[in-house]
């Protein structure tokens, strides 16, 4: 029987394409050029990445969250802190994001540490967010169990009645940001003779350095 992933197979682009993508020095100038590239290419969700987290038993998750920001060399993005990611995160501030853009058959992997941003921050990020954004944080229960989506509509109605004006920042929702340590460029090549080049922090300096495909 034929195995239809067989057809899915990508033999990438020829190997003299991009060859001005690893000339930086920077990580963080390179992510800029990279994620800057993908917006006028006309990616879909160029700020949806894949954050990998761990809990206290070691077992690993993933899923997408959209990056907001990079403020001081770190990768910002909001969630509920009681969420199944949040907890992770508390028990084990450890993860990976992952940024994947087909089209230019790149990909960005960064590794790091998670920390809660400042209240501050969280609430002027809150504030922005469009009413009905704002009323479902405070509606969902995150990664909770839910027995039928009436309930978190239900939620929803009482809780726009509850807040007529302004509606305040939940504190169990905020902002997080991912210092990294270390960050991996991917272009995809012909014969499977991918490009890789990471940066890892050692002491407040980054050492570049070529990775076999």
């Amino acid at each position: 029987m034929s195995n239809p992933l067989d057809q899915l197979r990508d033999n990438h682009s020829d190997f003299s394409k991009n060859q001005e993508a690893f000339q930086f020095t920077d990580p963080f100038l390179a992510f800029e050029t990279w994620f800057n590239l993908a917006v006028s290419s006309g990616e879909k969700e160029v700020n949806a990445m894949v954050i990998s987290t761990v809990n206290e038993a070691m077992k690993p998750s993933a899923r997408v969250v959209y990056l907001k920001e990079i403020s001081d060399q770190q990768f910002v993005f909001y969630t509920n802190y009681l969420s199944h990611k949040g907890k992770d995160l508390q028990q084990n501030p450890n993860a990976s994001l992952l940024f994947f853009w087909p089209g230019l058959e790149r990909q960005i992997r960064i590794e790091g540490t998670v920390n809660k941003i400042s209240e501050t921050e969280s609430d002027a990020y809150f504030a922005s967010r469009p009413r009905e954004s704002q009323l479902g944080a405070w509606a969902s229960h995150q990664s909770e169990p839910l027995k039928e989506m009436g309930e978190i509509t239900q939620r929803f109605k009482e809780l726009d009645q509850e807040f007529p004006g302004q509606v305040p920042r939940p504190k169990h929702w905020g902002g997080m940001a991912l210092r990294p340590t270390y960050l991996e460029f991917w272009q995809g090549q012909a014969s499977r003779l991918h490009e890789r080049v990471c940066f890892k922090l050692n002491e407040d300096e980054w050492q570049i350095s070529r990775l076999n495909p």
